[in-house]
């Protein structure tokens, strides 16, 4: 590394993430600051039916005002296991539960400023029963396609969802059904 850390400072505590400040300065003597997203990350599920359908959401983002098609997925409680998340998502966002939970991979969501790490799953086996949706997933949407017609979706910019393209190239690409 060719800085050294000068000051950091939690300038925001939030319920989503905290804001952290630091003042760097670099081997040539040229100071800088760096801003940084401090998130708990989360988890992502790929839900398989037996008939090979995926499920997917169709929810409201309010940062974009916009209505998208995404892979089941939630943030992690403080210190909380990823695959009791993905679990938990999973029967939240569908009302699925499923027998195999398989780990394919994880991501940075934004190494430029946030920690976010996102632990990506397959599930199989699924069983269907009720959602519990908490108050801001109300209108979300359950949502069936086949990997081909997913894929369609992708590339006619339809599924725009950064972590929902990588589960999906994680399904295809790393899992052996």
């Amino acid at each position: 590394m060719n800085y050294k850390l000068l000051k950091s400072e939690i300038r925001f505590k939030g319920k989503v993430f905290d804001h952290q400040v630091d003042e760097i300065e670099y081997e040539s003597g040229n100071k800088g600051i760096r801003e940084i997203a401090i998130h708990p990350g989360g988890a992502v599920v790929v839900p398989v039916k037996d008939d090979g359908k995926i499920i997917l959401v169709k929810q409201f983002r309010y940062p974009l005002q916009k209505t998208l098609i995404e892979l089941p997925a939630g943030k992690l409680d403080k210190g909380e296991d990823p695959l009791v998340c993905a679990t938990r998502e999973l029967e939240e966002e569908t009302g699925y539960k499923a027998k195999q939970i398989k780990k394919l991979g994880e991501i940075y969501t934004a190494p430029g400023y946030c920690t976010e790490i996102l632990h990506i799953y397959s599930a199989s086996g699924l069983i269907p029963g009720n959602h519990n949706r908490e108050e801001g997933e109300h209108g979300m949407e359950i949502l069936e396609y086949s990997l081909d017609e997913i894929e369609n979706m992708i590339r006619n910019g339809e599924i725009t969802d950064a972590k929902t393209i990588v589960g999906i190239y994680y399904l295809k690409n790393l899992n052996n059904h």
